[in-house]
């Protein structure tokens, strides 16, 4: 007897097992590099591993997988299962936000807005310029918080510093649809 429309639409797909991805994985494939590096992290108790999750998205953010790259970041904000470092989290952040990861554009964008607020004397003057950019970018995708932080950044902003910063949006844009179109 087969199956009606109905019951095919409905059926539950088998999710493939732990030591079937691991093959995927350890042959290079990004996708199953990446799906190890969020199940060790995301795994509860003694499952979770931040030093293997570490390890596979690693292996996934080396072929550009954006994903990877932002969590990636996250772990090294944070320190989990690599040493905190907060110049390879940044970049790593930014990787991903080049590659339009709202996610990581608003992680960098909030990360440059913050470093206004408490400057340093290596900060380049032009901090809050790059944070609109980056909050812009990712409110136009629609992350959550990004328009209101984009707004936060603008009211220390010159009418100048807000044109310098559509530019750079702009500029990021068309370099993006250039690679894209290619």
């Amino acid at each position: 007897m087969t199956d009606s429309w109905f019951q095919k639409l409905f059926r539950r797909v088998k999710k493939p097992n732990l030591q079937s991805i691991r093959a995927l994985a350890e042959k290079g494939d990004v996708d199953a590099q990446f799906g190890l590096g969020l199940k060790y992290a995301n795994s509860k108790g003694a499952a979770q591993d931040y030093l293997e999750a570490a390890s596979w998205y690693l292996k996934a953010a080396a072929q550009s997988h954006s994903m990877a790259q932002f969590n990636l970041g996250i772990m090294y904000a944070k320190g989990q299962g690599v040493p905190m470092d907060d110049s390879k989290a940044a970049m790593w952040m930014r990787k991903a936000a080049d590659q339009g990861d709202a996610a990581a554009q608003f992680n960098l964008g909030i990360r440059y807005y913050r470093a206004c607020i408490e400057p340093t004397e290596a900060a380049p003057l032009n901090l809050k310029i790059e944070a609109y950019k980056w909050l812009h970018l990712s409110a136009v995708q629609g992350y959550h918080g990004s328009a209101a932080a984009c707004e936060r950044v603008t009211l220390m902003m010159t009418r100048d510093d807000v044109v310098d910063g559509n530019n750079r949006v702009a500029a990021f844009v068309a370099q993006n649809l250039a690679t894209v179109v290619e």
